[in-house]
């Protein structure tokens, strides 16, 4: 009886040890080149970087973590919003002050969103240098709604770089953007 119980709890810490060890990022740097390479983007070290391509500025942690200025990277686990709670969200930043300085950060359209996937990588489909602690298990939110149905709005999932169209009653992330000037 204690041999089989035994068992039983090493599976089950099996089991709940496997996703977090599957989960780990993969890049294919040898077959892809990199479509945001860190090399793109301007670290203003104050939890914000500028793609110098897109002249966009970006939170580099998703709404609900904290930037950590001594480590350069994200603490905790970003927030679930619903579609109209990340609107709603970004303009409670903006009229609180904003972050870095600025307040004039909005939700990203569906595009703007889509330019900071990473093609080379997976599981989350993003530079984690850039972007820490992005998780990729969990859709983002975009500010584009989806034209014929007025019951969802676009949103993408970092596991593997999809656009999604889901209903905007759901809970996802918000990474915020503002026009670099």
């Amino acid at each position: 009886m204690f041999k089989q119980t035994k068992t039983v709890v090493l599976i089950g810490l099996l089991a709940l040890l496997l996703p977090a060890i599957s989960t780990a990022q993969t890049c294919k740097t040898a077959s892809i080149l990199a479509s945001t390479p860190t090399s793109q983007f301007t670290d203003h070290k104050n939890g914000t970087v500028t793609d110098n391509k897109t002249g966009l500025m970006w939170k580099k942690c998703s709404e609900g973590q904290a930037w950590n200025k001594g480590t350069g990277g994200c603490d905790g686990r970003g927030l679930g919003y619903t579609w109209q709670g990340a609107l709603i969200s970004v303009q409670k930043l903006n009229n609180s002050g904003g972050f870095a300085g600025k307040t004039d950060w909005r939700v990203p359209n569906i595009q703007e969103l889509a330019s900071i996937l990473e093609d080379q990588c997976e599981s989350p489909a993003i530079n984690l240098t850039v972007f820490p602690a992005t998780p990729s298990d969990d859709w983002f939110w975009s500010s584009s709604p989806v034209a014929y149905d007025r019951f969802s709005a676009r949103a993408v999932g970092f596991d593997s770089g999809n656009d999604y169209e889901p209903s905007k009653y759901n809970n996802y992330q918000v990474r915020l953007v503002r026009s670099a000037q």
